[in-house]
């Protein structure tokens, strides 16, 4: 075991068994990293994410790649949830590096601890477009021996960048409130980003963004003459709360979409996504009194309070995993043959209303497991009797189901 076999942190612990020579991020590492004159590797995770499980199996548990870690780096592990401080800072730094962030966060910091390298996951191996760990982690040594200056020059540039970031004003006033004419360039910007459609903004991978969503709102009920943004809006909450972003059979939204259209998502569920679209989905539903939006959001509060709540203290989760039995979304998944089964009578029009095919619409990757993903196939076409009917048996037989953790 390693030195995390004694800290409080369930995700933590979950390293203890790792070949790699993790410490917890204190004194005790960066120490160490001084007197030794190595870079510290910091590895920011946490209990319920799908990719930092398989970059835990794919590297940290391999003895190979960690020695090479143990031999180059003093490594550093973090959960999340535990350091929000940390996970903070150092993701600003990533994303300012790369221009994107996520987890896990992968980021190489100097003795002192300024970032000069990051990204999020790396596979064992190289990948199409995808540099493999062990080769970054050569080049990454490569470049503090060699090039050393360099990396320390880049290192005093992003320190200085982020502190600025961070820093408060001395009068302790962050400034007046942006006026009108500043919203405005913000709604323009976010409606340019617009995807008029598949909804949401940009390309995949699209997560739900639902602060903007909000905003759009509030920018429509000051301006109604700009029904395009209200247009937005709608667009974008139908198309998630029609596809397998949103879990039809138990309420809840996962992560993001992998995809363009809202269909494959990260199966995991965040505690702090259900607030946001709570939130946005009942301020649609006061703007427009759509019964599809008020359903959305009663289903999505029952999930919380039934899935997500401690039976005992009365505390909430603050994610529920990805992955049960070792398969990604596998708890969500339905073959053509169980929606005959548990449909019944009802079964042919929960077939044709989700899009259940024989073949399946996912696949994991790490282990060949197919299945369907419940998805509306006209996002326009509201549920009928026959569907609502059948919904409480297919949430009956999938309580049964191994579920994610």
């Amino acid at each position: 075991m390693n030195r995390l076999a004694d800290q409080t942190s369930p995700y933590l612990r979950q390293h203890a068994d790792n070949p790699v020579d993790w410490y917890p991020w204190g004194d005790e590492a960066f120490e160490r990293a001084r007197a030794e004159d190595r870079p510290i590797l910091l590895s920011v995770g946490y209990s319920s994410c799908h990719w930092c499980h398989v970059m835990a199996h794919e590297s940290f548990e391999d003895p190979e790649i960690a020695a090479e870690m143990n031999r180059l780096f003093v490594n550093v592990k973090v959960d999340r949830e535990e350091r929000p401080d940390v996970d903070g800072i150092y993701m600003q730094a990533v994303q300012a590096m790369t221009g994107h962030g996520g987890w896990p966060m992968t980021v190489w910091l100097t003795p002192d601890g300024r970032p000069f390298f990051g990204g999020t996951y790396f596979p064992k191996e190289d990948r199409p477009g995808m540099a493999g760990f062990g080769r970054v982690m050569e080049a990454v040594d490569d470049a503090w021996r060699n090039r050393r200056a360099d990396l320390l020059t880049q290192a005093g540039k992003l320190h200085d960048a982020l502190a600025r970031t961070v820093t408060p004003p001395l009068d302790g006033v962050s400034g007046t409130e942006p006026g009108t004419e500043i919203l405005d360039q913000a709604a323009a910007r976010a409606q340019a980003q617009f995807d008029a459609r598949f909804g949401g903004f940009g390309r995949a991978p699209k997560f739900p963004q639902a602060m903007t969503l909000d905003f759009l709102l509030r920018t429509y009920v000051r301006q109604p003459s700009q029904s395009d943004l209200l247009d937005v809006v709608t667009v974008t909450l139908d198309a998630m709360a029609a596809g397998g972003m949103y879990d039809q059979v138990g309420g809840g939204f996962h992560r993001y979409s992998v995809d363009d259209y809202w269909l494959v998502p990260h199966f995991e569920k965040m505690l702090y996504d259900q607030a946001l679209l709570v939130a946005a989905y009942t301020h649609a539903w006061l703007v427009t009194r759509e019964p599809r939006y008020a359903r959305v959001v009663a289903q999505t509060v029952s999930y919380v309070l039934r899935d997500l709540r401690h039976p005992e203290t009365g505390g909430f989760f603050s994610a529920e995993d990805a992955d049960s039995e070792g398969v990604e979304g596998k708890f969500y998944l339905w073959s053509y043959e169980e929606i005959e089964q548990v449909g019944g009578d009802d079964a042919a029009e929960v077939i044709r209303y989700f899009g259940v095919t024989r073949n399946g619409n996912f696949t994991d990757p790490h282990t060949g497991f197919r299945g369907n993903i419940l998805h509306v196939v006209d996002r326009t076409e509201d549920r009928s009797p026959t569907v609502v009917r059948a919904l409480p048996r297919l949430f009956d037989y999938r309580a049964h189901r191994v579920r994610p953790g």
